[in-house]
């Protein structure tokens, strides 16, 4: 079946025969695809507006541009791909992808297979701090089936029994299972600490040889590290860093583009905007939020 929201969607493209199971938190939302769906309004408790367990055909495609909350997505069987940093990123088994609010987020199974995911759909409050942050990886190892387990004991419950107090314990192991992606107990504390010195100061002239002075490594391991637990590379790390920044004072005020890519590392108007659409899906003129 294809459709087109123009309220949240540019593309959305999902099969007749898709096998989905799914949860969503309140019944507002109209779109077809998710009015058969029990309502859960207990998964606000953690601001989650919806979540599921899908088995996609191809043809499958989303295009979402005005998604104010994180999208985590976890593969357990065929392939897939997220759009990340403005590039297509595989996604397969044993991998989860969170991405931010506040970016262009797309999705599509891989031509002629199937795609097999879990996914978690949050809209954080205004002002709440994003389960995404400067040491959250985009990219990286994850064992989907705890957390496909989770969100299919949460269903049961909600059709069947839907007693608060156990619905309450799915949801939160739900959320426990999403958080052990976002906030990984195993990061290296040199990385983490150095990109979180990063953020706070975008607009510092950082260099990578620099970055990996900073922690005592050569410039190839620190580049195997950010690889490994953050799914980037020091310089797609760097550069995500600085247009998250950027993205946050286009919505705090009506700055000229030109001061805030100063503000954030670019001497060059024109190559911070075409930085910015690539990594966020629009030029800072039209991001959404940004003041008149």
């Amino acid at each position: 079946m294809s459709r087109s929201d123009h309220n949240l969607s540019e593309t959305d493209i999902r099969p007749a025969n898709a096998d989905v199971t799914m949860i969503r938190a309140d019944a507002d939302d109209s779109r077809a695809w998710l009015a058969k769906a029990p309502v859960c309004p207990n998964l606000m408790h953690h601001q989650i507006r919806h979540l599921a367990v899908a088995k996609m055909p191809s043809p499958f495609e989303i295009v979402r541009t005005k998604l104010g909350g994180s999208y985590f997505l976890a593969c357990f069987g065929g392939e897939g791909r997220v759009l990340v940093d403005g590039r297509w990123a595989r996604c397969r088994p044993g991998h989860a992808v969170l991405l931010p609010p506040g970016t262009l987020q797309a999705f599509q199974a891989t031509p002629d297979r199937h795609w097999d995911f879990c996914w978690v759909r949050y809209q954080e409050r205004a002002g709440q701090k994003p389960l995404a942050t400067a040491r959250t990886p985009i990219v990286a190892r994850y064992d989907a089936e705890p957390l496909r387990l989770s969100i299919l004991g949460l269903y049961h419950e909600c059709s069947t029994s839907n007693v608060a107090s156990a619905i309450n314990r799915w949801i939160d192991l739900v959320h426990h299972y999403v958080l052990r992606f976002a906030e990984p107990a195993s990061h290296d504390p040199r990385l983490w600490q150095l990109w979180e010195k990063v953020s706070a100061a975008p607009g510092s002239p950082w260099t990578i040889a620099g970055l990996a002075k900073m922690v005592h490594l050569s410039e190839k391991h620190l580049q195997r590290l950010c690889q490994r637990e953050l799914g980037r590379s020091p310089r797609q790390q760097l550069i995500w860093l600085r247009m998250r920044r950027a993205a946050e004072l286009l919505i705090q005020g009506n700055a000229k583009i030109e001061v805030i890519a100063n503000q954030v590392g670019y001497q060059n108007a024109f190559v911070f905007s075409t930085t910015f659409k690539r990594v966020m899906g629009w030029s800072p003129s039209e991001y959404p939020g940004r003041g008149p």
